[in-house]
């Protein structure tokens, strides 16, 4: 292949994996949940076998198949890292009871403020409860969840966008070594009771700790083009061009513009809104729409890719929207390819989302020495 259009939809899990009910996520289910709505239309992707991936039956035009999570954990930066070849032998920490007074003390000396909160919470409850209080005292509002993040929220009137990712450098620099999180998240937000988060979101995530499928292509002279949040997923390392996004419809738009671009090596999309906007939220209908949106952009986009162009759709973790609590799901997820001349194959269940990973090298005639199995060695797809 010359070019990989690499599509990870946020939080598109298809099934608790066997090892769910230890992340308490037993019975979880994103796609089956989403399949519930009357606002799933979706085609293109049942073409190239997405319910074939879940377990029914079709007839696909493509490539298809479900990857296991080896890593320990459930967040979007772990599944990203494992996709591209790192899997993860011990979880990032998480922090049920709030984080402890060595991470707060020397967080709050530098930005020279207090902070409010310090509990998980919801994203957007944490802005009912103390959104208020923000306002009136100045002090950011520091929370986390059941994944392994710091998240920082702050209006826009009281805290600039810019100053905000600063105290997000400062964090990020504080936790280190035991209080590694996956992730320092930036949550600005506007506007009046009962706020807004803006589409101003950024992700100040770890390095990964060895090469990736990414530095690897790097290192050979492809392009590696991230959109979304991918370019923050890996903290800039393997990436030759980034491409900020704020929703779905800009991700979309965006690649787009860069399937008529002549480029050689890989196109590495997230879509985040499934997660952030509807697998977080649980809003099954909301999510069914996004990925009705999706299906209908990829009717458009499939018949524009050329002999040597392959396309991936993916997800890095679960998200059910029908499930109790707000948090990501242990779950299985799919691994959609298509080419114009490739035969049709179902590649089963792999064990590892490196397996990906490894085949995207491949395809691209680059050899990754990391974890996983290329698909394409186990038999001719065309």
């Amino acid at each position: 292949m010359k070019r990989v259009f690499w599509i990870v939809a946020d939080s598109l899990g298809i099934g608790a994996q066997p090892d769910a009910g230890l992340y308490g996520d037993a019975g979880a289910d994103t796609f089956r949940s989403v399949c519930e709505s009357d606002r799933l239309h979706i085609p293109t992707l049942e073409a190239l076998g997405l319910r074939c991936a879940h377990g029914e039956r079709g007839s696909p035009i493509g490539v298809y198949g479900k990857l296991t999570e080896r890593s320990a954990g459930k967040d979007t930066v772990t599944g990203h890292w494992e996709m591209c070849g790192v899997v993860s032998e011990r979880a990032f920490p998480t922090y049920p009871d709030g984080f402890p007074p060595e991470v707060l003390e020397p967080f709050c000396k530098e930005i020279g403020k207090e902070v409010l909160c310090n509990k998980p919470y919801s994203g957007i409850k944490v802005l009912e409860d103390y959104g208020e209080e923000h306002l009136r005292t100045g002090f950011p509002i520091v929370y986390t969840s059941a994944d392994s993040v710091f998240q920082i929220a702050a209006h826009t009137a009281v805290t600039d966008v810019q100053e905000l990712y600063r105290y997000c450098r400062i964090a990020r620099q504080i936790l280190q070594g035991e209080h590694a999180v996956g992730r320092v998240i930036a949550r600005p937000f506007a506007g009046e009771y009962p706020f807004t988060r803006t589409g101003d979101r950024r992700d100040f995530s770890l390095p990964p700790p060895k090469e990736t499928v990414p530095d690897c292509l790097k290192n050979a002279g492809l392009d590696v083009l991230a959109v979304g949040k991918i370019g923050d997923i890996f903290c800039m390392q393997g990436i030759t061009e980034h491409f900020a996004t704020h929703n779905n419809a800009e991700g979309m738009r965006i690649l787009g513009e860069l399937l008529r671009r002549d480029f050689h090596g890989l196109c590495y999309a997230n879509l985040v809104d499934f997660d952030t906007l509807y697998g977080h939220r649980r809003d099954v209908d909301g999510y069914a729409a996004a990925l009705t949106a999706l299906d209908a952009f990829l009717a458009e986009f499939l018949p524009k890719l050329g002999d040597e162009d392959l396309l991936i759709v993916t997800g890095d973790h679960g998200c059910d929207p029908a499930f109790y609590g707000t948090d990501h799901t242990r779950e299985y997820v799919p691994m959609l390819a298509y080419n114009k001349n490739w035969t049709p194959r179902n590649i089963g269940t792999r064990e590892t989302f490196a397996d990906l990973g490894a085949s995207v090298a491949e395809a691209l005639g680059v050899l990754y020495g990391g974890d996983g199995t290329a698909f394409w060695t186990e038999g001719e797809l065309s």
